[in-house]
């Protein structure tokens, strides 16, 4: 450690002034790193890993940070005369170990006589920076558990963090998923989305359990998932209502269309909480729903078949090219076309609406991509103890979403011939804000 403080010593004082007027890298930064990374190869030491120079100014930084907290806390600096007399001062200091981004870190902490100091950079025991913190929600997020996250920190860091430590870490998210599920809304949306992502739960014995997902395109044409709902398999008309009056009460007093996927109640509760909304059965989820039915080799052939129903421009030549459907397969594959005639009423509306809307509806790519992300760290789990814990990784995997931005242009971009389309199909009920 005294190769590196001695080498901070040695800094010009006039460079130092330069360096915090200027918040970019000044020549004076670059000559500096520059100096103590010669004298680190020098004396044959590693960038990263343990006594590495990257640990070493760490621990240079925050003992040095503490030592300005506690001058600031006694109010005089070390050794200076004002301080005979003043009834606190320095007592020496105590070893701890921080985990850092660049491994464990030993410090040393000040302390003074009297007790009082309380440290804020390090605070007292605390173990970790919050910048560990971040990365361990950032790894579960991703889907891994907490014996893999105990594994990564161990083999890339040297760190021995129990899997509990880590489960504690990630409850943190708890109070802000509370937060995020009780959050306004906007006032109407052109479009929500219904889907369910299904998790394995230990409840006594292992069993698949629904983790439903609200998701809606605001009026600019971004994604805002409004909110996840837990469920036995068993929902109906009563769990409906409850979830659609929630999101009612959180601001959203219209929406033109609910997508959703022939869900028990659901269209029942969607008409009593908007009256006005359209209820549109998922067209790509109908056409998977029909493939559970058909052995492989005729996927391709049903699908094909089933095309010229769901493109026709009208509810009539729809019907037409259904009964042609029905006349073809309805011997081989009846279950299939009872299960179009259970779901007509509520697959033909988008029929009447403008190509663009169509669009989007016999689309997955609005809640798919969403979907994708959340089934990769379900997956990685395996299963889950409780529905908190599977409602948590669901809602980390969400935040993780989209963390360049780059999406959320791309969905802007994509939504807005659609978003026109919804405007004069439901003219007075939309009003888009500029952009």
């Amino acid at each position: 450690m005294s190769t590196v403080i001695q080498a901070s010593s040695e800094i010009d004082l006039e460079d130092a002034a330069v360096a915090r007027k200027e918040p970019e890298t000044s020549a004076s930064d670059r000559e500096l790193v520059g100096r103590l990374v010669d004298q680190a190869r020098a004396e044959g030491l590693e960038l990263v890993g343990e006594n590495g120079l990257l640990g070493r100014l760490t621990k240079l930084v925050l003992e040095s940070a503490l030592e300005g907290e506690i001058t600031d806390h006694l109010g005089y600096d070390k050794h200076d005369p004002a301080g005979r007399g003043a009834g606190n001062s320095r007592n020496g200091s105590r070893a701890k170990t921080v985990l850092t981004d660049v491994g464990p870190v030993e410090i040393s902490v000040p302390r003074d006589r009297d007790g009082s100091f309380e440290p804020r950079i390090v605070r007292k025991r605390q173990r970790r920076l919050s910048s560990v913190d971040e990365m361990v929600i950032s790894l579960a997020a991703k889907g891994l558990t907490t014996g893999e996250i105990s594994a990564h920190l161990a083999e890339v860091y040297g760190a021995e963090v129990s899997k509990q430590t880590i489960s504690t870490i990630t409850d943190k998210v708890l109070e802000g998923m509370a937060e995020w599920q009780n959050r306004p809304l906007d006032t109407v949306y052109p479009v929500i989305f219904i889907d369910a992502v299904h998790v394995k739960l230990r409840d006594g014995q292992v069993a698949n359990r629904p983790i439903y997902l609200a998701m809606a395109v605001t009026v600019d044409g971004e994604r805002d998932i409004l909110g996840l709902w837990a469920g036995d398999g068993g929902e109906g008309a009563k769990f409906w209502l409850h979830v659609l009056t929630e999101i009612k009460n959180r601001g959203v007093g219209d929406a033109l269309m609910v997508v959703c996927d022939g869900l028990k109640g659901l269209p029942q509760a969607i008409e009593t909480v908007w009256p006005q909304a359209v209820v549109q059965t998922c067209v790509v989820h109908l056409l998977r729903a029909s493939f559970r039915y058909a052995a492989r080799q005729h996927w391709d052939a049903i699908a094909k078949a089933l095309r010229p129903v769901y493109t026709a421009p009208t509810e009539g030549a729809a019907l037409e090219r259904f009964y042609e459907f029905a006349e073809t397969w309805g011997g081989r594959y009846p279950a299939i076309v009872k299960l179009w005639e259970d779901a007509w009423a509520e697959f033909v509306p988008f029929l009447n609406f403008d190509t663009e809307i169509r669009r989007v509806i016999c689309s997955t790519n609005a809640i798919e991509s969403v979907n994708a992300r959340i089934r990769r760290a379900v997956k990685a789990r395996g299963h889950f103890p409780n529905e908190q814990a599977a409602l948590k990784c669901v809602y980390m995997a969400i935040m993780s979403l989209d963390p360049t931005g780059k999406g959320r242009k791309r969905w802007i971009t994509r939504w807005k011939a659609a978003l026109n389309a919804f405007a004069i199909t439901f003219e007075g009920r939309l009003n888009p804000t500029s952009r």
